[in-house]
């Protein structure tokens, strides 16, 4: 059988996607199962034991282009779009697959993607982004329920010797040596125990502002006795410098780093801080603690898995089913640091409990 995964970005995405993946690769080994995606988003699934093919597919190509990508390749029994979109719609039914399974119309992000689809799978009823695309997985290729999760044991591992698997998900990222070496040299520096800020958000409505991370950095630093490494993405990278500039302390400094460097940096820190981005999901995925700060959107549907991490939003008249990328008004992410600075203490003596 021959399998094509279609969810071409965002990094979080892609990440909400990877179980999933696992799941159709653990239950069905001898299939051969592909991935299109966008090339930024591809850097995260580039060796995953999980995935036999990548397809990096170049942004505004039509349906004649996307066809000789994909045809190319063999032919596809079932093409399965974790998307939602038109355009992954497309990708769907360039690939000619026979069967092109998609969410039920409430779930899709465009509902005109439908009209690309063969068969529609019931997935409102779940709430987290996660639990929505284990069940067209399963739906797809015939599995039970019982396939969905692994046991909840911290014994049970990731494929190839990766992470302990996270409330039931497994998260095959593949990490080099280089990108391990890379983390150690972070680690050294940082004395061994630090935090992960990250305060990018692709929308602007996602962002907590630069000052008071700074504020939060100085009291991890005088309080908690924790450095904090400010990471970015391509266009933050003055986001980050103005966090560090706004610190007193000295104690934070600014990190450049690939995606893969990102995760291996992720599995060492105490902590990981930061909004609704696509940072943030890598860190859950390798069981990073997490405080995240959410605004615009759900973090019943979005937000870390683990149910000792911490999400932070305000409940406003307007916040419900918002995604808008931009407003009039920011209240939802005006919250205040004694508000995170609780939420990482309590986030820390769940850690140590846990350790017991």
């Amino acid at each position: 059988m021959r399998i094509l995964i279609v969810k071409l970005s965002a990094i979080g995405d892609v990440v909400h996607t990877l179980p999933a993946a696992a799941l159709l690769k653990r239950a069905l080994p001898d299939a051969r199962i592909a991935w299109a995606v966008r090339p930024r988003a591809a850097t995260v699934l580039k060796d995953s034991p999980a995935i036999d093919e990548l397809i990096e597919l170049q942004p505004r190509v039509g349906v004649t282009g996307l066809r000789s990508q994909l045809n190319g390749r063999g032919f596809v029994d079932i093409a399965i779009d974790f998307q939602g979109l038109i355009k992954s719609g497309l990708v769907a039914f360039s690939s000619r697959a026979k069967r092109r399974v998609g969410f039920e119309t409430s779930d899709l992000r465009e509902r005109a993607s439908r009209l690309f689809l063969t068969e529609q799978v019931e997935t409102s009823q779940f709430k987290h982004v996660i639990e929505k695309n284990l069940a067209l997985a399963r739906a797809a290729v015939g599995l039970g329920a019982q396939a969905a999760r692994l046991p909840h044991s911290s014994a049970a591992r990731g494929q190839a010797g990766g992470p302990p698997a996270l409330a039931g998900y497994e998260f095959p990222i593949a990490v080099s040596r280089e990108d391990e070496r890379f983390a150690e040299r972070v680690s050294e520096n940082q004395r061994g125990r630090f935090v992960i800020i990250n305060p990018g958000g692709g929308w602007p409505t996602k962002l907590w502002s630069a000052e008071r991370y700074a504020e939060l950095a100085d009291w991890l630093w005088s309080d908690c006795e924790l450095g904090s490494v400010v990471t970015y993405g391509p266009g933050e990278e003055a986001l980050a410098d103005r966090v560090v500039a706004s610190s007193k302390s000295g104690a934070a400094r600014s990190l450049a780093s690939s995606l893969k460097q990102f995760v291996a940096v992720a599995r060492r820190a105490a902590l990981f801080v930061g909004g609704d981005t696509g940072p943030l999901h890598l860190a859950a995925a390798s069981g990073t603690p997490i405080v995240g700060i959410y605004g615009p959107t759900s973090a019943e549907r979005n937000g870390p898995f683990d149910t000792r991490d911490i999400t932070i939003g305000r409940d406003l008249w307007c916040r419900a089913d918002c995604h808008r990328r931009s407003c009039w008004h920011w209240e939802c992410m005006d919250i205040p640091v004694s508000d995170v600075k609780r939420a990482v203490l309590t986030r820390f003596e769940r850690a140590q409990e846990a350790a017991k």
